[in-house]
């Protein structure tokens, strides 16, 4: 007789079955419409296979689609599988090798046997996996030994799967799925109980690349096709309309366009800021330099090298040494013999980050805990040499500036400081046009600096705090993230939603405990022995570089008018308007609006249509009419319909709306 087990379920109620029995049988037992939806398993927490024999008392959730982020993680998995399948069925002789979900979709790495793979061969790609899912193949989990598998796949000629096989533990338990009874990989799941499962309508083959094998130039390349996949096709419409919407903002696209920057191999990862792009700097960080002003932050400034001595005192250099731009001190020697380093030379590193300098201008004089918070910022430029890979525009670069502070507290001080910096951070969002984000609390590393009671403390802190402000709740996502943290300190992060749903990561808080004791920062307490101060770092746009590219793709290049470049453009209807355009140029500068005449000899649709491009906010068109009258005829960007109106009625209206928020009324 088989031994009985204790199921617990999600509604409290428990279950006696026998050992083996599956959650589908469950799920069966507890109605047909549950069977039918259930996707999966949480067996104590663990995700797992519907059609798995359990095997002790445990707790069991099923999963359905309703379960988005697991339910996507399932089908994006399968989808991988079955474009591996299908490809090995078009193509005899191509070897698998790795095929993991991604965050929208699924990507599989393949060593091709003839050539590599193109666009070209995605539609058929694409109808072979449409037919393995109407064959509703089942997908089935083996536990094998190391050596069966490794022998399996050199009997198959795919050496690159064998060569992963022979790497992994002696004696580890290692899984493959079958496909039906003709097709396996070699996978730890879970998968769905059938290729039936699968939406033939929810997913898209969407581009090929070339990629190492494990990441590695000195490997073979293989090709690699990649894939979005969704639960449904309704799901699949929306993300490729936010792909097209989203190709139409590209940051690099409208930057052009409105000629705010460039990019050239000449200085990779670095942005060659145009005057307009610069402009757009320069009101972004007078705005932020007049929120920190406001708020109590002294502004300082820190130098670009330093000693690699006092980056491995704070631990960036075992940490992050891979990263940081190093400069020898270098003199000249023969031409045969090159450069030689000086024998008195010291190694020295570009900053990637602010916070050890400003450690060392917080160790300047002796500090009180009467004056302490010291809140220091620095609109700090940091270098960090990323992958070329990993450059995007002026997303993803190698030259920087961070909108970067350091708080230095009292712990009884703690709370009340990082509760003010999410109401600044609140504040700051919403005059720069994002409604909605959401607040991640990222936990300790499996590799840190610090003991295990620290981090209990700093973590507590961080919940306490946005509890304290009131946004640790679903309306802003509230989420802990393990093993997510710094190397030194846990942090809160800040996710923005843009106008066409995406999320990005930009400003952050963290708790650190750790650098003020490695150099050695502290301030006498009321006691009067010294203390270590608790060092809060934090940042509110992240980069500037990063957040610009955001705030272009967000606003589609149609910036609010105190953040535009050119506010406001004077183009001619006549030549006979010419000066009066001039004269309207120079009344709206002395409002302190940014405004250009248009004076070519060009018809005005054309003027229209070029600056419409060039997402200008305001256009006052101006004739003989209105040269006479006084007026200008208004056309906002995106908006057929214009009104003429008095010249100094529209310089009101321009000057308070070109006002940035916060020095509103």
């Amino acid at each position: 007789m088989s031994a009985m087990l204790k199921i617990s379920l999600p509604d409290g109620s428990v279950r006696e079955v026998a050992a083996g029995t599956t959650p589908a049988e469950i799920a069966q037992s507890i109605g047909p419409g549950l069977a039918k939806a259930a996707l999966a398993a949480r067996v104590d927490g663990e995700l797992r296979d519907i059609n798995r024999p359990l095997e002790a008392d445990a707790a069991l959730a099923l999963v359905t689609a309703k379960d988005e982020a697991d339910a996507l993680e399932l089908v994006r998995h399968d989808y991988a599988h079955l474009l591996a399948e299908a490809v090995q069925k078009l193509f005899p002789g191509t070897q698998i090798t790795f095929g993991p979900a991604t965050e929208d979709g699924f990507y599989y790495d393949f060593a091709p046997k003839d050539r590599p793979f193109t666009e070209e061969d995605l539609p058929a790609i694409e109808a072979e996996m449409r037919r393995l899912i109407a064959e509703d193949k089942p997908l089935r989990r083996e536990v094998w030994s190391r050596e069966a598998l490794i022998a399996r796949w050199q009997a198959e000629g795919e050496t690159f799967k064998a060569e992963w096989a022979a790497e992994l533990p002696e004696g580890e338990e290692l899984t493959v799925y079958w496909s039906g009874g003709d097709w396996l990989d070699m996978c730890r799941g879970p998968h769905l109980a059938s290729t039936g499962k699968l939406d033939p309508q929810a997913f898209k083959l969407t581009r090929v690349s070339g990629a190492y094998w494990r990441g590695d130039q000195k490997n073979a390349m293989l090709s690699r096709i990649y894939g979005t996949g969704w639960l449904n096709k309704k799901q699949l419409d929306a993300h490729l309309h936010r792909l097209e919407e989203a190709a139409k903002r590209d940051h690099r696209k409208i930057g052009a366009e409105m000629d705010l920057f460039h990019l050239q191999s000449e200085a990779q990862g670095s942005v060659f800021w145009h005057p307009k792009g610069f402009i757009l700097w320069r009101q972004l960080e007078a705005y932020m330099r007049r929120r920190l002003d406001a708020s109590g932050y002294a502004e300082v400034k820190t130098p670009q090298l330093m000693d690699a001595r006092q980056w491995e005192q704070s631990g960036h250099w075992g940490k992050y040494r891979e990263n940081m731009f190093v400069v020898p001190d270098e003199i000249p020697s023969t031409e045969d013999e090159g450069p030689v380093v000086s024998s008195d030379a010291d190694l020295m590193a570009l900053k990637p980050m602010n916070c050890p300098a400003h450690v060392l201008i917080f160790r300047q004089g002796i500090k009180s805990y009467r004056d302490l918070p010291i809140r220091m910022a620095e609109f700090g430029c940091c270098h960090r040499n990323e992958p070329h890979g990993a450059l995007h525009g002026i997303m993803r670069v190698r030259q920087f500036t961070q909108d970067d502070a350091h708080i230095f507290v009292r712990e009884d001080q703690l709370i009340d400081e990082i509760r003010d910096f999410c109401d600044l951070l609140d504040s700051v969002y919403r005059d720069l046009g994002f409604e909605s984000y959401a607040i991640k609390l990222a936990l300790r590393p499996e590799k840190r600096f610090g003991s295990d009671e620290m981090w209990d403390k700093a973590e507590q802190t961080l919940r306490d705090a946005v509890a304290a402000a009131g946004r640790a709740t679903p309306e802003y996502g509230w989420e802990e993230l393990p093993g997510e943290g710094a190397f030194y300190a846990p942090k809160l992060e800040f996710h923005l939603t843009d106008a066409i749903g995406r999320t990005w990561q930009v400003g952050t808080i963290q708790a650190d405990t750790v650098l003020p004791e490695r150099l050695d920062a502290s301030y006498v307490g009321e006691d009067g022995q010294r203390h270590r101060p608790v060092m809060l770092h934090r940042a509110i746009l992240g980069t500037f570089e990063r957040f610009i590219g955001i705030l272009i793709e967000h606003h589609a290049g149609k910036f609010p008018l105190w953040l535009a470049p050119v506010q406001a453009v004077v183009p001619t209807i006549v030549s006979d308007a010419d000066g009066y355009a001039e004269a309207v140029v120079e009344k709206l500068k002395a409002a302190g609006i940014r405004a250009e005449s248009d004076v070519r000899n060009e018809k005005i649709n054309y003027k229209v249509r070029e600056h419409s491009l060039a997402k200008v906010p305001v256009l006052l068109v101006v004739g003989k009419r209105e040269a006479e009258e006084g007026t200008v005829a208004v056309r906002r960007l995106g908006e057929q319909a214009q009104a003429v109106l008095p010249l100094d009625e529209v310089i009101a209206l321009l000057k308070a709306e070109a006002t940035p928020p916060d020095l509103r009324g």
